[in-house]
């Protein structure tokens, strides 16, 4: 990964939700929810909860969405991060 975050940052890909209903219908991109589920990916040297891997919950709002090599990112603070998925 070539973005390293600093300090009590983290790096988060999102997971994508479901695009289409359970009666078969197909949601178009601007109707869908923001998914509030990610992946880590990467961690800064002063987080110490979370690690790359960890699956997470985060605020609809939270972070700041970057994209890097055709894929989006959020990056966002550790105490922005709601809860870790077991």
């Amino acid at each position: 990964m070539a973005i390293k975050p600093l300090g009590e940052r983290v790096l988060l890909k999102p997971i994508e939700g479901v695009e289409k209903t359970a009666s078969g219908l197909y949601i178009p991109d601007n109707a869908k929810e923001k998914p509030s589920e990610a992946e880590v990916v990467g961690v800064g040297s002063k987080v110490e909860s979370l690690k790359e891997g960890d699956k997470v919950l985060y605020g609809k709002y939270s972070g700041t969405e970057i994209t890097h090599g055709g894929d989006k990112f959020l990056i966002m603070k550790e105490e922005d991060v709601l809860a870790v998925i077991a």
